[in-house]
């Protein structure tokens, strides 16, 4: 009875502490590739080729919601590996449906989406030049004599994963407070880019005056995204899975990040014991289960998980493993 007693405590304990880790958490977020199909005429003309602007612009804002700490921000290795297995492609990028797909495999509480608005110059009368014959003086777009700013529209939308709901719209405008004959110039020796893309984070490439204005665009959006914090809530998440099979001391679930399963989490694992069936009709109207024991989670993919036991043993095949200890 004791035995019973303690074990009972464990699962509690462990329950509890994943609902207050749960609720104490950061709220996480996934950002996509900025969508830049309609300024995508301008960046090839800017840097002689169609280069991803949209990338660019996701590392940056990545890199300033990381440094501020509100959020917790899914890594780009783990976003594209999901990407990659679902054939998401980059016209998906600013559709809100898409976007809460893919959050929902992710296991995040929301996804960030966004557009290229602006990537150019103020320079109305004249028309953007081709690759420069020099890189280090009129450089990649020049503009010949005449002196530029150069400016830089972004907007960005905080999606709900379970409606595809957007929670909240941020925007970042950017201008240059220098000029110079070239979007690519203003200074430093920066000299263009490689692998199809732009460091916008590389000290050369903020020192150009399109840098500059990347730079303070995304400065913009990411305190607006960051002050819209509170609207995002951390989902309560349910897990309703089956172990697979047992193998040494680690369970295979039937459950993934699909299902909200994250690495680190803490589960219950129950067998049935009795099922109450409805006389009337022989339906199937309440299954009872005791407690086998708990298990984190210490791998996930989409559609299953590999867990390490925490306490318990007899883990078999079919057992059920919830949250929360339901």
């Amino acid at each position: 009875m004791k035995k019973a007693v303690l074990i009972a405590a464990v699962l509690v304990a462990a329950s509890v502490t994943w609902l207050d880790a749960q609720a104490d958490r950061k709220v996480r977020v996934a950002v996509l590739d900025f969508d830049f199909a309609t300024v995508s005429s301008n960046v090839a003309a800017i840097f002689g080729t169609n280069v991803d602007v949209g990338k660019g612009v996701t590392d940056l804002l990545v890199t300033y919601l990381v440094k501020d700490g509100s959020y917790s921000v899914i890594e780009r290795s783990v976003l594209d590996k999901i990407l990659a297995e679902q054939n998401f492609s980059n016209s998906d990028r600013a559709d809100s449906s898409s976007a809460a797909k893919i959050g929902k495999l992710l296991g995040v509480d929301a996804i960030i989406a966004g557009s290229i608005t602006q990537f150019g110059n103020d320079t109305k009368s004249t028309g953007i030049g081709g690759v420069g014959a020099g890189l280090g003086g009129i450089g990649l777009g020049g503009f010949g004599r005449k002196q530029t700013k150069a400016i830089v529209g972004l907007t960005a939308r905080v999606v709900n994963i379970d409606t595809a709901e957007i929670l909240a719209v941020a925007e970042g405008m950017g201008e240059s407070k220098r000029t110079s004959t070239s979007l690519t110039g203003g200074g430093g020796n920066w000299r263009g880019f490689g692998a199809g893309g732009v460091n916008f984070g590389a000290s050369d490439f903020q020192n150009t005056i399109i840098g500059e204005a990347v730079r303070l665009a995304v400065e913009n959006m990411s305190t607006s995204i960051i002050g819209e914090r509170g609207k995002v809530a951390v989902r309560e998440v349910t897990i309703d899975g089956l172990v697979a099979a047992v193998v040494d001391r680690q369970l295979i679930l039937n459950v993934g990040t699909k299902a909200g399963v994250q690495v680190g989490m803490q589960l219950t694992v129950q067998r049935v014991t009795q099922e109450i069936k409805d006389p009337a009709s022989g339906r199937v109207i309440r299954r009872l289960a005791s407690d086998v024991g708990v298990v984190r989670v210490v791998e996930a993919d989409a559609e299953s998980a590999v867990a390490d036991i925490v306490s318990g043993s007899g883990f078999q095949m079919n057992d059920t493993v919830k949250s929360g200890g339901k």
